[in-house]
C-alpha cells in the first residue's frame, strides 16, 4: 500500500498507537520493533481490541483475506512517511527546536507564549525522537495554526532524519554542549549535528531564532534569515534581555527592539539563570508572531515546569532543587554555577553520573570535582562509578564527599539519617534514578 491510499485510511481513523496495551476504538496500530520486542506479534491481539487497522511488515503475522491488516516494507518508515506528508497536507506553520540543553524548557515556554493568541500543537513531554516526532505530527489538525516540534538527537544524522519529516518553517537551536559524547565522538560532531536545523532551514528558505550571544551559534549560521536575541547590546536584535536575580527563582527584564516603554519585568518560577536565554527565546518569537508583549509577560511568569527540570520542592525537611531529569558537562556546569550564588545558609548537593561521554568521561567528572573546590557546600554526595574514578583520581582533600555507588546506597543511607534545613541540588543522568531519593529528603 502506498502513502496516499493509507492517508487515505488515516483520514477516517486518525488516531494512532504503537502501544498494543492502549488501543483506542478505531485507531490505528503500527507494529513497530524494538531491541526486546517485535511489535508484529501485537497486531492481531490489537485489532481484537478495537484497532481499525493494523500496520505490519512480517507476512506472517497478517490474518489471510483480512483488510485490517496492512503490509508494509518497514512499519517505522511508513510512520515517518505518513507524517510527513500529512504535514504537507495542512501546510501548518511549524516551528522546530533542538539543542543540547534546554530544548524542552524552551519549547513549553515558546508553546506558552504562542498560546496566548493560537491555537497551537506542541510536543508533549520529551517525544523529540523518531518515534515522538511523527506521532506528534500525526495529531495536527486543521484547527491548529503552530505548531512547535521537539527534535533531540544522540548520534550524527539523527536532526537531518526529523528535519525530512517536519519540514519546520522556522527553527531554534537553544545551545550546543558537551553531551552524548559517546554517540557525536567529539564537541564538534555535536554542533553538525545540532546544525542540521540550520542547513534545512538555510536550504528551503527558512528562517532560524538564534541566541546572538552564543558564538558557536553565530559561528554556523551563516546565510540564514535571523531573527536575534540576547543579553548583550548588538545591531539587529529583535528582542533584548538582563537577568536581575535568581534567588532562587528567575528574575528578569526584557523589552522588543527598539521600545519607546521601560523594560517589562518577569518574575517566573524557573529556577537557574541559564534558563534566562530559554525565556528570552520565547518572548522573541512571541514578537514576531504578534503577541502582546503583556501576554508574553504573563504566559512566562505563569510558566511552572516539570519532568524533574529545576524543579523546586519543598519538603517537611529540606528544599531540593531538583534537575534529575538528565546531566552533561555544559548542564552540570550550569546548574553548579547557578545553585552557588543562591542565597541560602546550609546547602549540599546530590550529584549522580554524566552519562554517555565516552573517552571524556574521566576527564569531564575531574572538572566538575575541581568546580565542587570553589563552590562552598556543606556536604557533596556523589553517586555512581565515574565520580567514584574521578575522587580517587583527584584526591580532593578540602571537600566533604560521601560516594554511593548507586542510588539505593543513598536511599539506604537517608531511612537512617537525613540532611535538615538544607538547601539541596540534584542532579545526574536519568539513569542514575536519582529522582527516587527525593521523597525520602
Amino acid at each position: 500500500m502506498d502513502i496516499k491510499n493509507l492517508y487515505e485510511i488515516f483520514l477516517k481513523h486518525p488516531t494512532i498507537t504503537t502501544d498494543s496495551r492502549d488501543v483506542p476504538a478505531d485507531s490505528i496500530f503500527f507494529a513497530l520493533k524494538g531491541e526486546s520486542f517485535n511489535g508484529n506479534a501485537y497486531a492481531k491481539a490489537s485489532i481484537e481490541k478495537g484497532a481499525a487497522y493494523a500496520v505490519v511488515d512480517e507476512e506472517e503475522y497478517c490474518e489471510k483475506d483480512d483488510e485490517r491488516y496492512i503490509l508494509v516494507d518497514d512499519v517505522l518508515t511508513t510512520l515517518q512517511q505518513l507524517a510527513k506528508h500529512h504535514r504537507c497536507q495542512l501546510g501548518t506553520t511549524i516551528i522546530g527546536v533542538t539543542g543540547t540543553n534546554g530544548k524542552t524548557t524552551t519549547k513549553e515556554l515558546i508553546a506558552a507564549v504562542l498560546k496566548k493568541k493560537y491555537n497551537i500543537l506542541f510536543t508533549q513531554g520529551n517525544f523529540n525522537n523518531h518515534i515522538g516526532v511523527p506521532k506528534t505530527l500525526l495529531q495536527l489538525t486543521k484547527e491548529h495554526e503552530l505548531a512547535v516540534i521537539e527534535m533531540g538527537a544522540n548520534h550524527p544524522g539523527e536532526i537531518k532524519a526529523l528535519v525530512n519529516i517536519v519540514l519546520p518553517d522556522y527553527g531554534t537551536i537553544t545551545n550546543v554542549g558537551k553531551a552524548h559524547l559517546l554517540g557525536f565522538g567529539s564537541f564538534e560532531g555535536v554542533i553538525r549535528t545540532k546544525g542540521e536545523l540550520y542547513d534545512f532551514l538555510r536550504a528551503d528558505n527558512g528562517t532560524a531564532f538564534i541566541n546572538n550571544d552564543n558564538p558557536h551559534l553565530r559561528g554556523i549560521s551563516a546565510g540564514l534569515r535571523l531573527i536575534r536575541y540576547g543579553q548583550k547590546e548588538a545591531e539587529g536584535l529583535l528582542v533584548k534581555g538582563e537577568f536581575i536575580e535568581c534567588n532562587p527563582m528567575l528574575k528578569f527584564k526584557w523589552s522588543p527592539v527598539p521600545s519607546p516603554y521601560s523594560p517589562y519585568e518577569v518574575q517566573t518560577k524557573l529556577i537557574g539563570s541559564y534558563n534566562l536565554d530559554n525565556a528570552l527565546a520565547a518572548a522573541c518569537i512571541g514578537t514576531l508572531f504578534a503577541v502582546s508583549a503583556d501576554k508574553i509577560c504573563e504566559a512566562l511568569s505563569e510558566y511552572t515546569p516539570a519532568n524533574n527540570r529545576s524543579q523546586l520542592t519543598v519538603t517537611e525537611n529540606n528544599k531540593l532543587v531538583v534537575d534529575a531529569y538528565n546531566a552533561n558537562p555544559t548542564s552540570m556546569k550550569a546548574a553548579l554555577d547557578n545553585f552557588k550564588v543562591i542565597n541560602a545558609p546550609h546547602k549540599m548537593c546530590i550529584l549522580g553520573d554524566m552519562k554517555e561521554l565516552g573517552e571524556a568521561s574521566e576527564a569531564e567528572h575531574q572538572k566538575i570535582i575541581s568546580m565542587l573546590d570553589d563552590c562552598g557546600f556543606e556536604e557533596i554526595w556523589l553517586v555512581g562509578d565515574e565520580f567514584a574514578k574521578a575522587v580517587k583520581a583527584t584526591k580532593p582533600a578540602t571537600l566533604n564527599i560521601k560516594l554511593f555507588a548507586n542510588v539505593d546506597e543513598v536511599k539506604t543511607l537517608l531511612l537512617s539519617s537525613k540532611p535538615k534545613d538544607k538547601l539541596i541540588l540534584i542532579k545526574g543522568s536519568n539513569s542514575t534514578k536519582l529522582i527516587q531519593a527525593v521523597d525520602l529528603l
